[in-house]
């Protein structure tokens, strides 16, 4: 049975081979992100008033607590934001994963650098996006979290403070998984 040791030697290497490419691979990925999320602060903080647009088009505007509350959002319920930008190919990739998240979850979207409520509106209709959208015309807001690209996946604990962020394009199940994992802090929980 030589043929047998020889092809379980290649099998042993490769598997050698493919774990340490993978783990390198997953080093540079958590580095990135970690490099990409430096900027972030630990809570979410829009100060002042939000102007939002609802899924069917019309206009809010109020604090942050005002849209967390018209989410219909419990008081522990983590919620899970969206940064994309009408321009971002990589945001239109998420869109069905993002929809299908805010059909069943408390969610926010944050659309920087994209234009007024009117030009935002109209590209939600035009693709079909039921989303609950605070408008960031110049991307203030966005800049002030430390994002400057997108898209950005984030959840918001019970006391606002940001988890889980990621930029770049995230999964339907990663965000699934970055809503549950949150649930498992309790809301007083530190750090």
């Amino acid at each position: 049975m030589p043929w047998h040791n020889g092809a379980m030697g290649r099998i042993r290497h490769f598997v050698r081979e493919a774990s340490i490419t993978l783990t390198l691979a997953l080093g540079v990925f958590l580095g990135v992100q970690a490099w990409m999320t430096r900027a972030t602060p630990e809570r979410w903080a829009p100060e002042g008033t939000l102007a939002w647009l609802l899924p069917d088009g019309t206009e809010g505007r109020g604090s942050w607590a005002d849209l967390r509350a018209q989410l219909g959002a419990g008081a522990g319920s983590p919620v899970a934001l969206h940064i994309w930008a009408t321009w971002c190919s990589i945001c239109r990739a998420e869109e069905g994963s993002v929809t299908a998240l805010a059909a069943d979850r408390p969610l926010v979207t944050l659309a920087t650098r994209s234009g007024d409520a009117a030009a935002v509106r109209a590209y939600l209709r035009q693709r079909g996006l039921p989303w609950i959208t605070v408008l960031d015309a110049d991307g203030q807001l966005a800049a002030a979290h430390g994002w400057r690209s997108v898209p950005v996946f984030a959840v918001l604990d019970a006391g606002n403070r940001l988890r889980h962020v990621t930029v770049g394009y995230t999964t339907g199940v990663g965000m699934r998984l970055r809503l549950w994992a949150a649930t498992l802090r309790s809301p007083g929980a530190a750090g």
